[in-house]
């Protein structure tokens, strides 16, 4: 009862949203973070990056495990062709917030499924589309001194204090946590990756 996984899945990332979302639909995984430098290259769109970022956690993970299913995610936050990043100081988040307030963003999520050994590869980017209310200085002053912001791209996390902010969501919810979940799932049912048993 449940979902089979048809060998063993890794998770080349260490996301508690993207762990936690699998864990969700009940699916066994393994975690296997991978490292790699996430600095923009020049010439490179938003969608580009954010798919490359995938493809190479998910293959610094799966050279060692050419059996395995690795899936691969990386999310990033634009606003008016801006990439932002994660926020490194109270300031940097109130900027980047500044940026975001009453105006809408786009959420874009690229993922990467490998089976090595099988030869099987499926690259697809998510997008979605955040409105924000205005937010207010005093709004503004409590959520950047919270810990929230500053391990999440565009500094905020939709599924926490944040969601106070969020107005509406065009597209998938889920990928603007961190991973497009409807989505991944018809990518590795379609792979025979995963099967679903009542």
């Amino acid at each position: 009862m449940g979902i089979t996984v048809s060998g063993r899945l890794i998770l080349a990332s260490a996301s508690p949203r993207r762990i936690e979302l699998l864990k969700l639909m009940g699916l066994d995984f393994d975690i296997m973070p991978g490292n790699i430098d996430e600095t923009s290259r020049p010439g490179e769109t938003a969608q580009s990056h954010v798919l490359r970022l995938a493809e190479e956690k998910t293959l610094s993970v799966a050279q060692n495990h050419p059996e395995a299913w690795v899936l691969g995610a990386d999310t990033i936050v634009v606003i008016a062709g801006e990439i932002l990043g994660k926020p490194g100081s109270p300031e940097e988040a109130a900027e980047m917030l500044e940026k975001l307030s009453g105006r809408a963003h786009e959420v874009l999520t690229g993922f990467y499924i490998l089976r090595q050994d099988r030869g099987v590869h499926i690259r697809e980017v998510v997008s979605s589309e955040v409105i924000f209310r205005k937010i207010a200085p005093d709004e503004m002053a409590w959520y950047t001194a919270t810990e929230e912001p500053y391990d999440k791209a565009g500094a905020y996390a939709v599924q926490g204090m944040a969601g106070c902010f969020v107005r509406e969501i065009r597209g998938s919810c889920t990928n603007v946590v961190g991973l497009p979940l409807c989505e991944v799932i018809d990518a590795l049912k379609r792979v025979a990756a995963i099967r679903f048993e009542k």
